[in-house]
C-alpha cells in the first residue's frame, strides 16, 4: 500500500486487532495483512488454528506482529488469566482472514474446538470475517446459512473475490484483497462497516 492509502486507515492507529488465521491456502496473505495493520499503527496479535500452521509459520507471523502467536490453549502459561480470554477482552476487532468453512460453521453454531473459535465466543469486540474456500463450498446451503446467521449476529462478512482458485476451478471463493480487508476493518472502527 502507498502512503496515501495508509493515511486513510487512521482508525486503526492505537487499536488492538486480533488476527485469526485458519487453515486455507490463503493463509499466506496474512503476512501482508499483519504487516499493513502494524504499519497503520495497530497493535496486532495473531491467533492461528493448528491447520493454519501447515500453510504459514507462527514464527513468520510472530515476527511481523512483534507479539507471541497463540496456536493452542495448552500453550497459555503467561499469567493467571487464560491468554485467549485476555485477548478476547483486549481486542477492538477480531479479524479472521482467511475464514474457512469450518471456522464459519464453528462460529455460527457456538462450537469452540480450538483457541480461535474460543476467542470468537468470548469476545465482545467487532468481528470481521474474510472467507476463503472452494466456490462450491462457499455456495453450499450450509455455508450460506452459517454466513446469514453470523450477519444476524452483527458479524461483518467481506465477500470473497471471483477468479482462479487454488483447486484449479474458476469462481467465487478467493479471499478479498488486503486493501479490501483493511478498508473493512477501518470502516468497522469508524462505525461504517
Amino acid at each position: 500500500m502507498n502512503e496515501e492509502q495508509t493515511e486513510d486507515l487512521r482508525n486503526l492507529s492505537g487499536k488492538t486487532i486480533a488476527v485469526g488465521v485458519s487453515g486455507s491456502i490463503a493463509a499466506y496473505k496474512s503476512a501482508d495483512l499483519v504487516s499493513e495493520l502494524r504499519r497503520a499503527g495497530a497493535e496486532v496479535f495473531v491467533v492461528m488454528t493448528e491447520s493454519a500452521t501447515r500453510f504459514i509459520s507462527s514464527l513468520t507471523l510472530g515476527t511481523l506482529s512483534r507479539n507471541p502467536v497463540l496456536v493452542s490453549m495448552w500453550e497459555e502459561e503467561r499469567g493467571w488469566q487464560p491468554g485467549h480470554i485476555e485477548l478476547a477482552d483486549r481486542a477492538d476487532v477480531l479479524l479472521v482472514a482467511p475464514a474457512t468453512a469450518n471456522q464459519i460453521g464453528n462460529y455460527a453454531n457456538g462450537c469452540a474446538p480450538d483457541v480461535l473459535s474460543s476467542i470468537y465466543l468470548a469476545t465482545r469486540a467487532q468481528v470481521v470475517l474474510a472467507p476463503a474456500m472452494n466456490g462450491k463450498m462457499y455456495q453450499h446451503p450450509a455455508t450460506e446459512e452459517n454466513l446469514s446467521k453470523l450477519r444476524g449476529h452483527g458479524v461483518t462478512i467481506i465477500e470473497p473475490e471471483t477468479g482462479e482458485l487454488a483447486c484449479g476451478y474458476e469462481g467465487v471463493g478467493r479471499m478479498a484483497s488486503i486493501e479490501t480487508v483493511l478498508r473493512a476493518v477501518n470502516g468497522c472502527l469508524s462505525g461504517n462497516p
